[in-house]
């Protein structure tokens, strides 16, 4: 589950295909402090690439298709949506729970077409045929569920099923699960402009997506992002003040709702070519100095998203925003590079921004940071300046930017003291092996058909100490400490939960490297 609290009380979250082979003409794979790198120095990012996707389905919830590929998981949440008298079945559990949380899915769905959008062409060359497709799988599973939530009763957005205060008193598997599936709305009397703000996002942004492979499911998408985009300008509150049962304490919207907004409109501004999103966006006034870009807080997304226009089309009017992109970006690269930066940093070299999911941030940050090095490079923009205390100025390239991105990846991947892979399944027996997760960590139902009950959970499989009995291949988990440290615990929920949202950001990363550096 999310990322702020403890999995027993308001926590705030946070064997599969085998690996794809991969063929080397001038290089070959060796083995180095334990995971796997190229003889040319690189990790395998395309096989990183096709292994972060994997993960998606592992944390399906509904009816899998034929083609499920993560063959240890079944059939969960089948009666989703009946509380309320609505379908709302389909859906990603965010975390290693069994809740499913609009404003993080939403998220995960944005940022996973955003990495098509810009890399869509790198994935395909990464896996022809296959990789590409996987990803455009990833998006449908979540823009299913969100049309679903948006559709399925006129003035009302659902934002999450399940009671999530119940459903962390119990260790159970999703097929398993028998807490209590309460649904959970915004409307004009409860309004939630920042779950809104961030669905309509995902619709807009997933709208650019299946263009011009269904284009009359992109039409669908592109309307309801509208639709939902208007409710939220028109109701504007915050959700997790008017959202009850425990959900706004998982993922309370800390940074307000004006960073959906100002997000929302971007994307729809892109997605339809409306300047109504140009006008509105403007006057927004969302003008807060930033340093991290998370599920919470869009700001900086926005900033780098709007970038484009301003670099690429030269459009003066979005000027101001990227200014305030390259003052994100001095904030988050080191104090060696950039004096104003606010952003602390391992021994090792990896952001730390929190102790709870901390690889999240700098999977967030290495993809905005790949991002607008793009945008540099297509607009010639040769480099930007970050301001020392002593009024001198440090000039920042495109290939500062990337290399930064490319530490943080690698970092990921086992480039680390530890000499470990993050990644579930990458870097063979250096990858986690006890992740805090129910499904992975209990018997599937194919090995253990009779139901596992909540506390039986507890006893029988959290506090065992042995490995997972299901790889979760791609997950990658909340990472290590600030002093470079990782128990792999299955109690330790902070540093051993995967999430979505961490793995979503982190796709188009390795997308943009499988591309940089191949085979």
């Amino acid at each position: 589950m999310s990322s702020v609290a403890p999995d027993q009380a308001a926590s705030a979250r946070s064997r599969a295909a085998s690996s794809r082979a991969v063929v080397l003409l001038a290089l070959f794979l060796v083995s180095f402090s334990g995971h796997v790198v190229l003889a040319a120095g690189h990790p395998d990012y395309a096989d990183a690439l096709a292994k972060s996707l994997l993960f998606f389905q592992g944390q399906r919830s509904g009816r899998l298709p034929p083609d499920q590929a993560v063959t240890w998981r079944s059939n969960s949440g089948m009666s989703d949506g009946s509380a309320a008298n609505v379908d709302l079945t389909g859906g990603y559990y965010d975390g290693g729970d069994n809740v499913k949380f609009g404003f993080p899915m939403a998220f995960t769905t944005t940022m996973l077409s955003w990495s098509i959008i810009e890399y869509g062409g790198r994935m395909e060359a990464a896996g022809p045929g296959r990789v590409l497709h996987e990803a455009r799988a990833a998006v449908r599973w979540g823009t299913d569920y969100l049309l679903k939530a948006a559709k399925a009763t006129p003035g009302k957005l659902y934002v999450g099923v399940g009671d999530a205060d119940a459903d962390h008193r119990c260790w159970e598997r999703p097929e398993d699960m028998d807490t209590p599936r309460t649904v959970y709305e915004v409307s004009a009397s409860a309004p939630g402009s920042d779950v809104a703000g961030e669905t309509a996002a995902a619709l807009a942004a997933a709208s650019m997506v299946f263009k011009a492979a269904d284009p009359a499911y992109s039409r669908r998408l592109v309307a309801a992002a509208r639709a939902v985009m208007a409710f939220a300008w028109q109701h504007q509150g915050k959700y997790s003040d008017h959202v009850g049962g425990g959900v706004g304490n998982y993922y309370p919207s800390y940074s307000g709702y004006k960073d959906e907004l100002l997000w929302g409109s971007a994307w729809l501004l892109w997605a339809t070519k409306n300047t109504s999103y140009l006008n509105d966006l403007i006057a927004l006034g969302a003008n807060d100095g930033i340093d991290m870009f998370s599920w919470d807080n869009k700001l900086a997304g926005a900033r780098v998203l709007l970038s484009r226009r301003a670099l690429v089309d030269k459009d003066k009017r979005l000027d101001p925003f990227r200014q305030q992109a390259e003052e994100f970006i001095c904030r988050v690269l080191p104090n060696s590079i950039s004096p104003s930066s606010t952003t602390p940093y391992t021994p090792g070299g990896l952001m730390h921004r929190a102790d709870n999911a901390n690889l999240q941030y700098a999977a967030s940050a290495s993809f905005l940071l790949v991002t607008y090095a793009k945008y540099m490079s297509v607009s010639n923009r040769a480099s930007f300046s970050c301001q020392n205390q002593n009024g001198g100025q440090n000039q920042i390239s495109a290939r500062t930017l990337r290399a930064l991105a490319k530490k943080q990846v690698d970092y990921v991947l086992g480039e680390n003291p530890l000499g470990m892979s993050y990644m579930v399944g990458y870097g063979g027996e250096r990858s986690p092996r006890r992740i805090h997760h129910r499904a992975s960590s209990m018997p599937s139902v194919a090995a253990r058909p009779a139901r596992i009950g909540c506390q039986e959970g507890f006893e029988s499989y959290f506090k065992a100490g042995g490995d997972n009995p299901n790889v979760l291949v791609g997950a990658v988990v909340g990472g290590p400490d600030q002093n470079d440290a990782f128990p792999d615990d299955r109690a330790d929920y902070a540093r051993s939960e995967p999430t979505t949202y961490t793995n979503a950001p982190l796709v188009g990363c390795l997308a943009y490297f499988a591309g940089s550096y191949k085979n």
